[in-house]
């Protein structure tokens, strides 16, 4: 296919894809989808070659948020019937910490429900970092406690936090449709304070909320314009007792899809398999790892993963390799930025003039990420060839509407509430 091919070669430029291109890979078909995925394997491999990073979740606080974010199992009024604590102690976080890293982790992540910390949760937080590093040489730490106030950033940096996660989860058209708490614009902005504080970003999406193509683009667009070095991919969980409980819309094919359009229009950053892979890829699983680089190990905030066992047996069948500790995730040109990527202070990353080779260059100048002025990351004008009335691909016709999605049947068997790990007594899933 001359769509995959063109993909391929921007890919391998950093080149950013037209929305026409990117829509197209969306609406390919079962018959093209094994063509899809070694195209996005080509890519993937180019920057990450066969090494998969491991990463593993600590829920800090589960449960009683006061924000009503549709997806979310922790929202205020769910009915479903998750585990509800408050702060974890730094101890019991790091022990919890210690079973993922045990598994083959290299980053944890320290997730606590609510609209944004207090000064008083910063100081909780900065306390259980420093207990993990403490007790775990070399280990990465994110951060994902909400919106962020002035300061905060700063303050997880100094206390030893590597990365923020959060994420952008919808296109901003519909994001009032998902959640009126807050804003996108809210999610945007603490994006940045994580970028300008020198903190590694990690922001992605959730896909299987009603969304049209369209807005999978616009919102994976608006990522590469964001620049953050990780862009975890979620599909959601349809928990009973959320708004989204019956919003069955995803396919194994479907997700491959989705994975490898994120993979085109972000090429050299971390794509990371996060919420609802067991539930929406079931036996496709170890397709994913032709896309993504990076999956979380074992069990979600309140939902169970399969088993840390399986991930590691997944990944070995599969032909890949866990992630050493000592091995650096990203490509040179973006771990010699430390997370300042397009737009930050800190300069460096993904389209900046110091240390970009000549490939990178061209991409940038013909319209890939940090083309700033004329056409920036993800912009719809003047998005360089492609970018043509209705956004065709070089060549063809105007793109139609892509037809509806076929959505799969419910497999409510599949979502098991967590009753292990963080917040218990029993031993944890890694």
């Amino acid at each position: 296919m001359d769509l995959l091919n063109t993909l391929v070669d921007k890919g391998l430029r950093r080149e950013l894809p037209t929305r026409g291109e990117a829509l197209a890979v969306l609406a390919t078909s079962d018959d093209e989808l094994l063509d899809v995925v070694a195209a996005a394997g080509k890519v993937r491999r180019h920057w990450f070659g066969r090494r998969v990073k491991l990463n593993y979740l600590v829920n800090l606080k589960s449960g009683l948020c006061p924000e009503d974010c549709s997806y979310c199992s922790q929202r205020l009024g769910s009915q479903a019937g998750i585990l509800k604590y408050t702060w974890l102690k730094p101890d019991d976080a790091s022990k919890a910490a210690a079973a993922g890293l045990a598994g083959g982790a290299k980053r944890v992540c320290l997730v606590a429900s609510g609209r944004g910390p207090t000064d008083r949760d910063v100081d909780r937080v900065s306390q259980t970092i420093k207990a993990i590093k403490d007790q775990n040489e070399g280990v990465e730490v994110c951060a994902c406690l909400g919106l962020l106030s002035d300061g905060q950033a700063e303050r997880l940096r100094e206390a030893g936090a590597d990365a923020y996660n959060h994420n952008l989860n919808t296109s901003e058209s519909t994001y009032g449709d998902i959640t009126t708490t807050h804003t996108y614009a809210d999610r945007v902005d603490t994006v940045h304070k994580a970028h300008a504080a020198g903190l590694s970003a990690c922001s992605g999406l959730i896909a299987g909320m009603g969304e049209r193509d369209e807005d999978l683009v616009d919102v994976v667009f608006s990522l590469r314009e964001l620049d953050p070095d990780s862009v975890p991919v979620n599909f959601l969980i349809p928990f009973e007792g959320t708004p989204l409980a019956k919003e069955w819309n995803l396919t194994p094919q479907r997700c491959l899809r989705i994975l490898a359009m994120v993979r085109f229009v972000c090429p050299d950053v971390e794509v990371r398999i996060a919420g609802g892979r067991e539930v929406h890829l079931r036996t496709l699983q170890p397709l994913a790892l032709h896309l993504a680089n990076s999956i979380f190990l074992g069990d979600y905030l309140t939902s169970e993963g399969q088993a840390g066992k399986a991930d590691l047996e997944m990944i070995a069948d599969a032909g890949f390799e866990v992630e050493g500790a000592g091995e650096v995730t990203l490509p040179e040109h973006r771990a010699a930025a430390q997370g300042g990527g397009c737009g930050s202070p800190a300069g460096g990353g993904c389209g900046s003039e110091e240390g970009e080779d000549a490939a990178g260059r061209g991409a940038r100048e013909a319209a890939g990420c940090g083309a700033h002025e004329a056409a920036g990351c993800g912009s719809h004008g003047e998005a360089g060839c492609g970018a043509h009335e209705g956004g065709g691909v070089c060549g063809s016709a105007p793109a139609q509407a892509p037809a509806p999605v076929s959505g799969s049947e419910p497999r409510t068997d599949l979502v098991a509430v967590r009753r292990r790990g963080a917040g218990t007594d029993l031993a944890p899933n890694a």
